[in-house]
């Protein structure tokens, strides 16, 4: 191994340039498995309060839950899992992760404090580490994370202010602490006296990043079959309900179609190869995925609420139906946009996203049932993802020779 490509044995950052130097750990799976809890514990909670301001309210905790697992995966794409300190460090963030979880449907209500805090320790603990990690490692590394902290605890101090009021308070509160926080990184963490990062200081794995996030798509769509195995499970057999099973198993195969079959694979090469991964992973994998975990999220709500009520539910109940696959199909495009060079989004998407405001219409003039709605919903993914697939394998495949 090239003597600039080692390092000593009392450092904790991975020692990169060697074969799996950058595979995803045991106990970064085993980190992961909390976030199965939260997403469906999400799930539940949007189900169970189907209205503007409950949506609100999710969207809120999704995007806390998403930081901090985001923030995470890039701390151990530095830092070397298999490095008890870092293995120790890794296993405390998941107790904070689970109190995080557990908090989530009484998140503004009576267990306000418990997600406020352990959201807090998990941001802050996990930065402070980082730093006596790499205390002995260049500068620029120490000082990124610095600046990371500074913001961190401005946006914790409006995490425990929230907590201490309730209701629509509380609300703002959180709100502005993840503006802060989604703001950060596209202010490169500026701090008066400290300046700003550079995108040479997040120089990342890009593809640990890349299968983490690929994980975590994972996790929500297993998430999404538990959701709707449990739910058909409980109900009476008949033939709506086993067409809305079947429909609700057909679409979980094509959300994962839509994301793995050519658009993880060729972000996955583009980031192993780009001279500056950090701003692919900014981007592509930091923004654009949280409304691909989104979408998931809301589709298993929806598969729930077809399967129990194929003919009726609120309108808002609608609005989830067709809300969930747009959001997917939205987050994919932007994804698909920035890793593959392209002038605008995937064709095929932006059709598939203009059916989809059609077909909202229609949900919203109340001509369509439930389960009917579903049923065209998958069908536009259906139509998206065999349109994607074949364009991409025809313009792959070489020219035939006179």
């Amino acid at each position: 191994m090239p003597a600039t490509l080692r390092r000593p044995r009392t450092s904790l950052l991975r020692t990169r340039g060697e074969h799996d130097s950058g595979k995803v750990g045991f106990v970064e799976l085993f980190f992961d498995l909390v976030f199965v809890f939260a997403v469906t514990q999400l799930s539940h909670t949007l189900l169970a309060g189907l209205t503007p301001a409950g949506m609100a309210q999710v969207g809120l905790l999704l995007l806390g839950v998403w930081w901090v697992w985001i923030n995470t995966s890039w701390v151990t794409n530095w830092l070397d899992p298999e490095r008890i300190p870092v293995r120790v460090a890794v296993l405390a963030l998941m107790l904070a992760g689970l109190c995080v979880s557990v908090a989530i449907p009484q998140a503004f209500d009576s267990r306000g404090m418990v997600f406020a805090c352990a959201y807090v320790a998990m941001q802050l603990g996990r930065t402070v580490f980082f730093l006596w990690a790499v205390r002995g490692e260049h500068p620029n590394m120490r000082r990124n994370f610095q600046r990371i902290l500074a913001w961190l605890l401005v946006s914790s101090v409006c995490w425990i202010v929230g907590a201490f009021n309730t209701h629509d308070v509380r609300f703002g509160w959180w709100a502005l602490a993840l503006a802060i926080e989604t703001i950060a990184p596209l202010a490169y963490f500026w701090v008066p006296g400290l300046g700003r990062s550079t995108i040479e200081d997040w120089d990342v794995v890009g593809g640990h990043l890349a299968e983490r996030c690929g994980l975590f798509i994972i996790i929500a769509l297993g998430e999404s079959l538990l959701v709707t195995g449990a739910t058909f499970a409980a109900l009476d057999w008949n033939g709506d309900t086993l067409l809305a099973f079947a429909n609700a198993v057909l679409g979980s195969v094509l959300l994962w179609w839509i994301y793995f079959d050519t658009g993880a694979p060729r972000a996955t090469r583009r980031i192993e190869s780009a001279r500056d991964p950090g701003r692919e992973a900014r981007s592509a994998y930091t923004y654009a995925h949280i409304l691909i975990v989104a979408g998931i999220i809301v589709c298993a709500v929806a598969d729930e609420l077809v399967l129990a009520h194929p003919h009726q539910v609120p309108r808002f109940g609608l609005a989830v139906v067709i809300g969930g696959p747009w959001l997917y199909l939205l987050g994919n495009a932007l994804f698909k946009w920035i890793t593959n060079n392209r002038r605008a989004p995937p064709l095929s998407h932006l059709v598939g996203l203009a059916m989809f405001g059609a077909v909202a219409g229609l949900a919203w003039a109340g001509v369509l049932s439930p389960l009917a709605l579903a049923l065209i919903a998958n069908g536009v993914l259906l139509v998206v993802a065999a349109w994607e697939s074949l364009a991409i394998r025809r313009g792959a495949r070489p020219p035939v020779e006179a």
